[in-house]
């Protein structure tokens, strides 16, 4: 069965409009949720609204408000919201392109995949991602999703593309005020930073989520597998904590001479752990 589409619409670059359809790029179904019981009745724990007398309210004497001194709020209704609800127009104007590098990844918030919707969108769809892959660029637009605009990147992905949601300047805080304290480069020696640049060399690869583990969540399996089977759970060791470095210089040559070593050869009958 064909994945549904999150959102419908169209992708507009100046008089060029044609449909896509957004697909989320990002799930959650495939983590382990935990939820809360009653230890004795094992009946689900439920959170209620309540007041500061932990008194439960109605949802309909629940309002929205901002703080603005402390115990003294201005409420806002919810039709105060509905006029600051933007209508969807169901398009991503194109307004600009910058290079793939300008974007900094801390303003990348969700990720969707877009695709043509429908034969008739091909060509233009395809004229737009081989021209964003051959000007190594990215398109900088807008989109109303959920009643709020937001800026958006798009960029070629296998086939098709890529958008992704973009954080305000006002979202991200400034860099300065939390590396104010960090010494300047002129304090490292350059045989430091050479031997670093070489541990960098030899451990530069391309990279590949897939062999990247997620360790709580492949050991919170096992600990639920193990229960459900009446098996007792196997405690791990206790976790090494790494010593400071007194001699940089010389952690960095032992970690190069690590890096140099091949890796022993298995011997033949011998059977790889997965």
């Amino acid at each position: 069965m064909a994945p549904r589409a999150y959102w419908k619409g169209y992708i507009r670059l100046s008089l060029v409009a044609f449909p896509v359809r957004l697909y989320a790029a990002i799930t959650q179904t495939e983590k382990i949720s935990l939820h809360q019981y009653d230890r004795t009745t094992g009946e689900r724990i439920h959170y209620q609204k309540t007041n500061e007398e932990g008194e439960p309210v109605p949802d309909e004497d629940i309002v929205k408000g901002y703080e603005y001194d402390k115990e003294n709020f201005i409420p806002v209704e919810d039709e105060d919201l509905e006029k600051l609800k933007l209508e969807s127009k169901h398009t991503i104007d194109l307004v600009q392109f910058t290079e793939l590098h300008d974007v900094d990844p801390i303003y990348f918030d969700r990720s969707y995949y877009v695709a043509p919707d429908g034969d008739i969108a091909a060509e233009a769809f395809l004229t737009v991602r081989e021209a964003l892959r051959k000007s190594k660029k990215a398109a900088i637009g807008q989109i109303v999703i959920g009643g709020k605009e937001r800026i958006v990147s798009i960029r070629p992905c296998g086939k098709g593309l890529v958008m992704d949601t973009l954080r305000y300047a006002y979202e991200v805080r400034e860099a300065e005020a939390y590396f104010e304290n960090i010494p300047e480069k002129d304090k490292i020696s350059e045989e430091q930073r050479d031997l670093a640049m070489q541990l960098i060399d030899q451990k530069t690869r391309k990279f590949d989520p897939k062999s990247f583990k997620d360790h709580y969540q492949e050991g919170l399996l096992e600990i639920i597998e193990a229960k459900m089977k009446g098996k007792k759970i196997q405690k791990t060791g206790p976790e090494r904590k790494p010593k400071n470095v007194v001699d940089i210089v010389e952690a960095l040559k032992k970690s190069l001479e690590q890096a140099n070593r091949k890796p022993e050869k298995k011997k033949a009958g011998a059977r790889s752990r997965k």
